[in-house]
Parts: structure tokens; C-alpha cells; sequence
């Protein structure tokens, strides 16, 4: 089953398609951002016929499965959370107007939320369990450089997109162009490229094709791609998986490729 705003590839191999709500302005609730700060988000308008908020969805999902959770209203859900994580405590919906937004943690309704995720840290007396240090062995990529492989294709975002263009790609942008492998002008000297060039770009994975844009930003040896345009060029078939042992994230940003230009017939 999936839950979404889009009818993306994922949902496409789902047996059941929910059709959820535009979280960002069909629906009421709240919002946290990447500094920890909750927000409050309000309908602006309402969602097209057919369409349910994502929490009517699973409201109504309980009911048919034998539970009857009430009317899903958000105020009631957030207070909820509140109830069962002490670090939303005190974000109650008056205070995150009044505040525009409150940091976590924010452990009762006279905390101004904390500035810095671990202030605790420098508060004499400590307060809580000091935080646990350790040192680790610095380990290259799994997708090692080699005379096949010579060039570090990372992966990522440009400003105007984002991830897969499920959603950005439905709008235009001035700033949008297509997908291009990004080279340093020394790299492209160094393979006799010209702008808009098309090359194979290979990896241990896969081989995809792409034109060549010059970035002075790059230095030499680094490549650049985003995920935003698989139709055009499917990145994602030349990046690794490897985890790192620590945090468990894969090693998307660190592949190994090389690059060799394409000839026109």
C-alpha cells in the first residue's frame, strides 16, 4: 500500500494507492524543519474531490480495521505527541503562534525551546550523562579508485529541484537545465572534452550518458550528478550501497567512475 501526493514509480508497483493531501498548504498541522523548529501549518486551501488529509486516511483505515479513533483533528494529535515525548512537552498549538515556532527540546510550557540541540553540555552543574566520545579509524570508500576507475562522482541537489523531480519537475524553473555529468575545466582538458560533449559515464554498477558542463567549483579528479532527472539519465545506476559501519548510511556520494567521450558518427 502507499500514501502519497504524486502517483510516483513506488506507487505504481503498490497493490492499493491512497491519494494523501498537499501537506504544505491543503492541510493543518504542524512542520519541523532541519534546526529542529516546529511550526504551525494551516489549510490555505482544500484538497481536490477525492482527496483525503493523510490523517483522515489513517483515521478512517483504523475505523474499517475495528477502532474507532474519533474525528482526526490535528490539534488533538499533536497534543498526543506532546503527551508521549517530553521534548515536544511544551509546544502547545498557543505557544508555537504566539512564538512562531519553537525549538526542540522544549521540555514544558515556560521553555523557550533550546538553541543548540546539546546545550546541556555546558551547564555547571551537567546536567544529565556527559556525552559518550570515541575515536574511529579513518577508512577510505568501498568504491576504491583505480586506473579503470580514476574519477569521484558524487551525488546531489541542485537548488531548483528536488530528489527524484517527482514534485519539482511538475513546475518550471529559470534555473533548471537538464542533467549533465559536472567536470572541473581541468578534467575536461585532461579528457579533450568540449561543453555539452556527450560522454559514458561508468561505474563497477552500471553506465550511464550524460553531456559534460565545466564547474570551476570542482576540483580535479571530482565529478558531479544529480538524482533529479531519471528519465533523462538514471544516476543512481552507477552509486554504490555499501553502509558505513557507524551510521549505517550508504555510500551514495563516494562511487568510483571513469569517463570516456562518445564519439558522433
Amino acid at each position: 500500500m502507499a500514501q502519497d501526493l504524486f502517483y510516483t514509480e513506488t506507487a505504481q508497483i503498490a497493490d492499493v494507492v491512497l491519494p494523501g493531501a498537499a501537506g504544505w498548504c491543503e492541510s493543518e498541522g504542524t512542520v519541523t524543519n532541519s534546526e529542529r523548529r516546529v511550526q504551525r501549518v494551516r489549510a490555505a486551501v482544500p484538497p481536490p474531490p477525492g482527496v483525503m488529509d493523510d490523517t483522515a486516511i489513517l483515521f478512517e483505515l483504523a475505523r474499517r480495521l475495528g477502532h474507532n479513533w474519533g474525528k482526526p483533528i490535528a490539534e488533538n494529535i499533536w497534543n498526543e505527541l506532546r503527551n508521549l515525548s517530553p521534548m515536544h512537552a511544551g509546544m502547545s498549538y498557543a505557544r508555537l503562534e504566539q512564538l512562531g515556532g519553537i525549538q526542540w527540546p522544549c521540555y514544558d510550557e515556560s521553555h523557550p525551546g533550546e538553541q543548540y540541540l546539546h546545550s546541556r553540555l555546558w551547564q555547571e552543574p551537567l546536567l544529565g550523562p556527559r556525552a559518550p566520545f570515541s575515536c574511529v579509524e579513518f577508512e577510505p570508500p568501498v568504491d576504491t579508485l583505480t586506473p579503470e576507475f580514476p574519477i569521484r562522482l558524487t551525488t546531489g541537489r541542485r537548488l531548483d529541484s528536488y530528489n527524484t523531480g517527482v514534485q519539482t519537475g511538475k513546475y518550471s524553473s529559470p534555473l533548471r537545465r537538464p542533467e549533465t555529468l559536472d567536470l572541473s575545466p581541468e578534467d575536461g582538458e585532461r579528457y579533450s572534452l568540449q561543453e555539452g560533449e556527450r560522454v559514458r559515464i561508468r561505474s563497477r554498477r552500471g553506465a550511464v550518458e550524460a553531456p559534460v558542463h565545466f564547474d570551476e567549483a570542482l576540483r580535479p579528479g571530482l565529478a558531479f550528478m544529480t538524482l533529479h532527472f531519471p528519465d533523462q539519465v538514471r544516476t543512481n545506476d552507477l552509486t554504490i550501497e555499501a553502509p558505513d559501519p557507524k551510521s549505517g548510511t550508504s555510500e551514495f556520494k563516494a562511487s568510483a567512475v571513469s569517463i570516456e567521450k562518445i564519439e558522433v558518427k
